[in-house]
């Protein structure tokens, strides 16, 4: 039985929740019995102490709660401003850090901890975000990319969709893996290639306490040049069973369950179904960046299995999604962000993965986790166009199935304090079926893609951390990487060091080579050729490969302020570039639903990203936060041509400004208003001009490749505020919450892109969307 230091009783129990949760060894992930686990600032004094399994439990107050952890030998960890409502118990999950050597009297104070990655390898440009935050940031749509955007170094391509770019790098580069394996783009109507899409499938109420990498990775990320999002479903409450509703605009209607699968306190489910409100919106004449109505939905799952503990840990986990929208060229204008007035297209897209999880404690101090899973997506495309503006026809035709498996398996062990180690490898068979056919500006059927066979990824890796003396860790591994239908392959070294002279102060210096296979449309276009056949020289493609080099200043100002400053440095080689003469470069590609028609590349291109990345953070405590994030760079590619110029993605600045403020209300002070702002502001983005007389010639848009990316969109700026309102009841049953975001609040015109009208003759300028009052209602039962 768990061990409660006092009595909850003089509280009043009307006023309280259960608070449970498990304290492990954060290297060998053995639990630790014998915790104790306080509520700061209590009275009377309110905890517990873990037992045999790590586990604790017992009942605090509403309100945002700090908790301070202690274990005998171990540093000691607080966790600050955990949110704690009726209707919903809260659940913790602390990984305690060894010490190195002995110390003496330790002061525990509300130190906030979530400046580090949960990934103990992951030295520098890392960070953990919570649930709590991506609700809580204004402008952000529950949406995890959205949230990153407002960290340094990271922006947004287009308000109209959650494509992230980090450090000049195309939003392409970005991996995506949810409990450990890699998926495909978790967004409603995503294509293959992608990383992003106009509405994300992921549902923010599913995930526990996940972790964002933008350089330098640990030695166990691959395939990747720009950034990680390394995400995890939380375990279902195993003591009793929870509800949750949700309405929101854009994520839609929602319904989340909760409990135990059976009365053994290690099993559980977690279930969450989605359904999409955004069709209202745009019926209610709500600016959604299209005239056309979006339909889409998702599901998401983990469940905990029961097993005995010689057996390991077990669990089942998937999401899934489905989405289509049909774009009528006469009923949308020349405004609209996806589709062109001139066409009709249908679209359908879905994806979904399923894995099978299994933890197993190996040796004394160390485990062997193995992930399967299967992920299949698909996107079905037809586009007609009106050769006379009367009568259509199907000029575009597309297919794309994609399925994987993917095993993922590693053996972390602690030798001791100072030492840890983890090495395994993450194996990936692709089954895919891709073709496209077109005859857009031709009377006969041309195949732009046609593929279907099996490839394979495979990567191996190995690191270990090294901590000879208190204040240093070094971290340094290997990375290797093959694809088989090419035999393209790469071993990557991985080192960070880190020096801590005073508790308050940490400098990090990190290193890392890194490669990404191309993406899939570009490896399977092909080229027609005179004599009837095509071209395919394209699978040949090599990975593009990156050389990061990140140095990292992080000084604490006070137990819940800090300051980061890391300059950085990035080169590119082996980017798809033309193989004569051009300023075509792979580099400026990803931020769309589809890649140029582009054959005979080569691995002959470059690039240069550096800048200096600024944060200054204040963490939720007393009720309010702030945060300040100001990055300069600049982003260079070479095409085959031998010309440096600017990306596409060179906005050279990017500043955000987000504050927040909680005030308590009510006579027992157990309900809450919430104002949240966000100021954002960046440099516009470099794009090829129109050349407008070749355009009316032709009668199709003609760019001036030549001058590449030599004109710039003007600066961008958005102002969002928020207003939130928590409610708990007076029995402790049941939490409501209710947010009204007013997203673009100043009614600034952002440019979008500039767009050649052939009807008109004329070159217009699409904007991004305009104000949009964005609405969520929660209920906890």
């Amino acid at each position: 039985m768990l061990t409660a230091l006092c009595a909850s009783a003089q509280v009043g129990a009307d006023q309280m929740q259960v608070v449970s949760g498990t304290v492990i060894d954060k290297v060998s992930e053995l639990p630790l019995e014998g915790a104790n686990v306080i509520l700061l600032n209590s009275n009377p004094p309110l905890g517990a102490t873990s037992d045999q399994y790590g586990k604790f439990s017992f009942s605090v107050p509403h309100g945002r709660q700090t908790f301070v952890i202690t274990y005998l030998g171990y540093k000691p960890q607080t966790i600050p401003e955990i949110l704690v409502v009726a209707g919903k118990q809260t659940i913790l999950e602390v990984k305690l850090e060894e010490n190195v050597s002995s110390l003496g009297t330790v002061e525990i104070t509300a130190e906030a901890k979530k400046d580090r990655a949960n990934n103990e390898f992951s030295a520098v440009s890392a960070r953990t975000f919570s649930m709590d935050e991506v609700t809580r940031y204004s402008g952000g749509r529950n949406d995890v990319a959205r949230l990153a955007a407002n960290f340094a170094g990271v922006a947004t391509s287009n308000d109209s969709r959650n494509d992230i770019v980090v450090r000049g790098n195309s939003p392409s580069a970005v991996l995506w893996r949810i409990e450990g394996i890699p998926v495909p783009s978790p967004n409603h109507f995503s294509t293959l290639g992608t990383s992003g899409g106009p509405v994300s499938a992921l549902n923010t109420n599913m995930l526990k306490n996940s972790d964002f990498m933008t350089g330098a990775f640990a030695a166990e990320y691959g395939n990747t040049n720009s950034a990680v999002f390394d995400l995890g479903f939380r375990s279902g409450n195993t003591e009793k069973h929870e509800f949750m509703v949700q309405i929101a605009a854009f994520s839609g209607l929602e319904v989340l369950a909760e409990g135990p699968l059976t009365k053994k306190q290690s099993s559980s489910y977690l279930v969450s179904y989605r359904y999409s409100f955004a069709a209202l919106a745009g019926a209610l004449k709500l600016p959604i960046g299209t005239a056309a109505l979006p339909y889409y939905q998702d599901l998401s799952f983990k469940f905990d299995l029961p097993t005995k503990p010689k057996l390991g840990k077990f669990s089942i986990f998937g999401i899934g999604a489905y989405s289509n929208i049909n774009f009528i060229g006469k009923k949308i204008s020349d405004q609209d962000l996806f589709a062109d007035p001139y066409t009709d297209q249908y679209v359908k897209s879905g994806f979904g993965t399923i894995g099978l999880r299994h933890n197993i404690i190996a040796g004394k101090n160390g485990y062997v986790r193995t992930v399967f899973s299967m992920s299949t997506s698909a996107a079905l495309l037809d586009q007609y166009d009106y050769p006379d503006t009367i009568n259509r026809r199907l000029s575009v035709k597309g297919r794309d199935y994609n399925t994987v498996f993917r095993l993922n398996s590693f053996y972390n062990r602690k030798f001791s304090a100072k030492l840890s180690m983890r090495a395994g490898m993450l194996t990936e068979l692709y089954w895919l079926y891709v073709k496209t056919d077109s005859r857009l500006n031709s009377a006969d059927w041309k195949q732009q893609r046609n593929f279907n066979g099996v490839l394979a990824m495979l990567q191996p890796f190995t690191q270990f951390q090294y901590k000879p003396v208190e204040i240093v860790t070094f971290n340094f591994g290997l990375h290797g990487q093959l694809l088989t239908n090419n035999g393209s392959y790469s071993i990557e070294p991985r080192a960070a060091i880190s020096v801590q002279p005073h508790p308050k102060h940490t400098l990090t210096f990190a290193y890392g080579w890194h490669s990404q296979m191309q993406p899939l449309p570009v490896y399977f276009y092909r080229t027609p050729l005179t004599n009837g056949g095509y071209d395919e020289s394209n699978m040949q493609l090599d990975f593009t490969r990156a050389h990061h080099l990140v140095l990292a200043y992080d000084a604490k100002l006070a137990s819940d302020w800090r300051i980061k400053i890391e300059p950085y440095i990035q080169f590119i080689t082996g980017a798809p570039v033309d193989r004569t003469a051009s300023s075509f470069s792979i580099l400026n590609t990803g931020a769309d639903f589809t890649y140029p028609d582009r054959g005979f590349l080569t691995n002959a291109g470059f690039g240069r990203n550096y800048g200096a990345e600024f944060t200054l953070e204040k963490f939720f405590s007393k009720g309010y936060y702030g945060l300040l994030t100001v990055s300069v760079f600049d982003s260079k590619y070479k095409g085959s041509d031998g010309v440096w110029r600017n990306t596409a993605f060179n906005n050279r600045y990017i500043v955000n400004f987000l504050a927040g403020k909680e005030f308590r209300v009510g006579k027992k002070k157990r309900n809450a208003v919430t104002l949240d702002l966000r100021f954002a502001t960046s440099g516009g983005r470099w794009y090829t001009p129109i050349d407008s007389a070749a355009s009316v010639a032709s009668g199709q848009e003609v760019l001036i490749t030549s001058q590449a990316y030599t004109k710039q969109y003007p600066y961008y700026m958005r102002l969002d505020f928020k207003i939130g309102i928590r409610m708990n009841s007076k029995k402790g049953k049941l939490s409501q919450t209710l947010f009204f975001d007013f997203q673009n609040c100043t009614f600034r015109k952002n440019v979008f892109q500039a767009r050649y009208n052939p009807r008109t003759g004329q070159i217009n300028y699409v904007y991004q969307m305009g104000f949009f009052p964005d609405v969520l209602w929660r209920l906890n039962f």
